[in-house]
C-alpha cells in the first residue's frame, strides 16, 4: 500500500520535511517513489510547496495520506475532509485528565452553591462581592495549576521516554566517584 507521508531533511535542529510517496512498509529515510512537495515548518510564516497534480492522482489510485500530511492537505485546501489525530495520549494519561477536570468542576459547583446561598440580614452586600470575587481568583488558580501540572507532567514522561540510563554508564560513573 502506497503513503503519502513527510521525510525528515535538513539540519540538526532545523527540521525542513519532504512530502513523499513511498510504501507504507519502508522506513521514512529509505528510497521514496516519488517526491510531491516540501515543507519548512521552522520560518513564519510556514512554507508548503506541493505538486496538487501529482497529489491528486496518488490519492486517486489509491495512497493514503498519513495524519499529518491529511491535514496539511486539508489546510492546503487539496483535500476535503476532516483533520486527523496526529498525536495519541495514553489511556493513563487520559484518566488523570479526566480526574483533575472532575476535580475543577466539583470546586467550581461548590463556589455556585455558595454564591447562590441567601447572605445574612447582618452583611453587607459589598462583603458578598469581595467573596465571590475571591472565590472566583481561587478557581482560577486553581484551573491554572491543573493545566501547570498537566505540562508538567507531559514534560515528565516525554523526559523519562528519552532518558533510560544505560546500567554501565551508571556503573562506570560511581567507580569514578569512589577513587
Amino acid at each position: 500500500m502506497l503513503r503519502i507521508r513527510l521525510q525528515r531533511i535538513g539540519r540538526k535542529k532545523s527540521p525542513t520535511y519532504r512530502v513523499v510517496l513511498s510504501e507504507r512498509t519502508k522506513d521514512t529515510q529509505a528510497r521514496s517513489l516519488e517526491i510531491l512537495g516540501h515543507y519548512n515548518p521552522v520560518v513564519q510564516p510556514k512554507i508548503i510547496e506541493l505538486k496538487v497534480d501529482r497529489i491528486k492522482h496518488w490519492l486517486s489510485v489509491g495512497a493514503q495520506p498519513s495524519n499529518t500530511i491529511n491535514n496539511l492537505l486539508v489546510n492546503a485546501g487539496v483535500i476535503e475532509s476532516d483533520k486527523k489525530k496526529s498525536v495519541t495520549i495514553t489511556n493513563k494519561r487520559k484518566t488523570k485528565i479526566d480526574g483533575k477536570k472532575a476535580d475543577a468542576e466539583e470546586a467550581k459547583k461548590a463556589t455556585e452553591e455558595k454564591a447562590a446561598e441567601p447572605a445574612p440580614a447582618d452583611e453587607a452586600p459589598s462583603e458578598d462581592k469581595a467573596e465571590e470575587a475571591s472565590v472566583e481568583e481561587a478557581l482560577e488558580k486553581k484551573e491554572e495549576e491543573v493545566k501547570e501540572e498537566t505540562k508538567e507532567e507531559v514534560v515528565e514522561e516525554k523526559q523519562e521516554e528519552v532518558k533510560e540510563p544505560e546500567p554501565e554508564k551508571a556503573e562506570e560513573e560511581n567507580k569514578e566517584e569512589t577513587k
